[in-house]
């Protein structure tokens, strides 16, 4: 069989070549190059496609609640400070995913809050720890709280932070973050990698409650860019941090081919925006974004999903 000629490919202000002996498909998109990299608006064009609604939907009426990692919190400012209706922002509220929410970094544990305030699950004390290592109770009042704020709000954002997770070995519960030194017990508290399975599975559980008391309301989901400040297993943090977010990423990848009929579900490519397009995206501590480029990415996310 003759070999067929490479293939020349205009993108934009760049031409690449590649083979032409392969089948291309219909909906081939290829690897931008450097040079398209350095395009004006580039995120737009090689980032963002597939990935946004066809016209924006969250306008300034509508009740937005956002939490899960600390990017969550980038989120909720910014969103506020525009006039957006941000939930806990304005509010006194006692409710965890308010008080909280930039805390609960796996999928585990936004689970357990819906699972609680929809479910009435029943919940051990001792498992959720607030930043200032603070013990977050398992109250009935912030349990109905909860459910009231989950029951007003018109558009749910996500954000996940980690797959690495400790969890209490009595009931297999897993935790929302590391355990206060103060109150580590070896014979109480484990720790594990979860895997792409278990987090998938979250992801569709989290869908799914949703969907029992706000069919229609947007669900946004989103990986945090910020890595793994350290990592207790015994490899290199970078590395960890690598298969934390894969394992995250491939879970939600996989969460919007399976539920691809659901039209009010959502992934924006935060993580990607940073680790992929900029080529030094973090401050000095190598973990949190410069506050330029959150500000960009939230501008986009702006446009896209927000009605002035």
């Amino acid at each position: 069989m003759a070999k067929l000629p490479d293939l020349k490919v205009k993108i934009n202000d760049d031409t690449q070549i590649f083979h032409g002996s392969w089948w291309r498909g219909d909906t081939v998109n290829f690897i931008p190059s450097k040079v398209n990299l350095r395009e004006t608006n580039a995120v737009e064009k090689y980032v963002l496609p597939g990935w946004c609604p066809d016209e924006p939907f969250i306008t300034k009426s509508k009740k937005i609640v956002a939490f899960g990692s600390c990017f969550a919190a980038n989120i909720s400012k910014y969103l506020s400070e525009k006039g957006y209706v941000v939930m806990g922002e304005e509010l006194e509220l006692d409710a965890h995913i308010i008080r909280f929410g930039e805390g609960m970094v796996n999928t585990f544990a936004i689970l357990q809050q819906l699972d609680w305030a929809i479910n009435k699950k029943e919940m051990p004390e001792n498992i959720w720890f607030g930043a200032g290592k603070e013990i977050a109770a398992v109250d009935p009042s912030i349990r109905d709280q909860t459910s009231e704020i989950i029951n007003n709000t018109d558009v749910f954002i996500l954000t996940l932070g980690l797959s690495e997770i400790w969890y209490d070995k009595r009931n297999n519960e897993p935790l929302w973050r590391a355990v206060p030194a103060q109150l580590f017990d070896k014979k109480i508290h484990g720790f594990r990698v979860s895997s792409f399975q278990e987090n998938f599975e979250n992801l569709s559980s989290i869908r799914s409650l949703i969907r029992e008391v706000k069919p229609h309301a947007p669900i946004i989901f989103t990986l945090s860019p910020i890595p793994l400040i350290a990592t207790f297993r015994p490899i290199s943090c970078i590395t960890a941090n690598s298969a934390s977010k894969a394992i995250l990423r491939a879970a939600l990848d996989q969460l919007m081919r399976e539920y691809d009929k659901d039209s009010n579900l959502f992934y924006f490519p935060s993580y990607e925006i940073i680790t992929d397009f900029h080529p030094d995206p973090y401050i000095e501590d190598n973990r949190h974004p410069r506050g330029d480029l959150i500000h960009g990415i939230m501008e986009l996310f702006e446009k896209y999903f927000c009605l002035p």
